[in-house]
This record gives structure tokens, sequence and C-alpha cells, in this order.
């Protein structure tokens, strides 16, 4: 499959089966995230993958779990991070964001659906999961497979703004 069809048929998956994911699936997911690009290669995540129930339910109480029986709490280590020195930015949440999608297609590429979220409580996730205070959880990742099917590939059509709403030539526009 190319590339934009793969991404246009990747969607937000809400619900799942609770179905296991093969360890063969997972570590190719997670290879996925490995091979992801960070700002001059400083590799800041640092991923905690969770499959046992008493697990998952300390992720329970930072955010719902969708029914997944497979979560990863993709943190960033800020220990060896990149600052933009004009204005300080970091380049952390940015590098998580491209792994996760990494993570997210191939997911969808193996038929297996998947939601990240940053709108959790990351102290129940620190305190839950031990975590020292340079490792930062950024996004949960919930993996598995979709209780009511994955959504139309079609859907972005009517769903996404044209793209002379989003891209400009040259100079930003109104």
């Amino acid at each position: 499959m190319d590339f934009l069809t793969l991404a246009e048929k990747r969607c937000t998956t809400r619900g799942f089966t609770g179905e296991k994911i093969p360890d063969t699936d997972l570590e190719r997911i997670l290879l996925a995230g490995r091979v992801a690009p960070t700002a001059c290669n400083k590799q800041p995540q640092r991923i905690i993958v969770v499959k046992r129930t008493e697990n998952i339910e300390k992720v329970q109480k930072a955010y719902q779990t969708f029914g997944s029986s497979c979560i990863l709490i993709v943190c960033r280590d800020r220990r060896n991070e990149l600052i933009r020195p004009y204005d300080m930015k970091c380049s952390g949440d940015l590098d998580i964001g491209i792994i996760c999608d990494h993570m997210m297609l191939a997911a969808r590429e193996l038929d297996i659906g998947s939601v990240m979220v940053g709108l959790f409580d990351p102290a129940v996730i620190r305190s839950g999961f031990m975590l020292p205070e340079y490792i930062e959880p950024v996004a949960l990742l919930f993996l598995g497979y979709p209780s009511k099917g994955f959504s139309s590939p079609r859907r972005h059509e009517t769903e996404r703004k044209k793209l002379e709403k989003t891209v400009f030539y040259e100079a930003y526009t109104e």
C-alpha cells in the first residue's frame, strides 16, 4: 500500500475489543517508533509498554483506556534535549509526536487501531510508574483491534479543510 493510502486509512480508535496484540506486531510498531526522526538524532523517547491488567488500571486513573489491552506510555528524557537558542523552545514534544505518528501508521498497516492522547494527568502516570523527575510522560498511545471497525478513508473529503485553507505559498494570507 502506498503511503498516502495508508495515511488516509489511519484513524482514531476509541473502542477496542480487548483482543491481545501479537508480540511480533507490537515489536514492529515499536521499531517504527525507533526509526522516527528526532531533532539532531537526540532520540528522547522512553516508552513504557503496559499490558498487565494491574498496570492498565494505573493508566485508567490518569485517563480512560477505551478497552485497550496494550498501552504505550510515551515519555521524553529531559536530560538531553535540543533547545532552540532563539526562544528556548524544546524539540522534545515535537519529537514524541513524530514517533507516535510513525507507530500509529505502523499499527494501521497491521490492521491495529490506535489513539494518541495528551490530555491525561501526568502526575498519576509519574507516581504509578515511579518515573524519575527527568522522564516526562508526554503521550498515551492506546493500541488494539477496533470494536466498531475502522472509519472510512473517504471521511477526509468532508472532515478535512481544503488544502488551500491550510497551505500558503511564499507568504501567509487570509
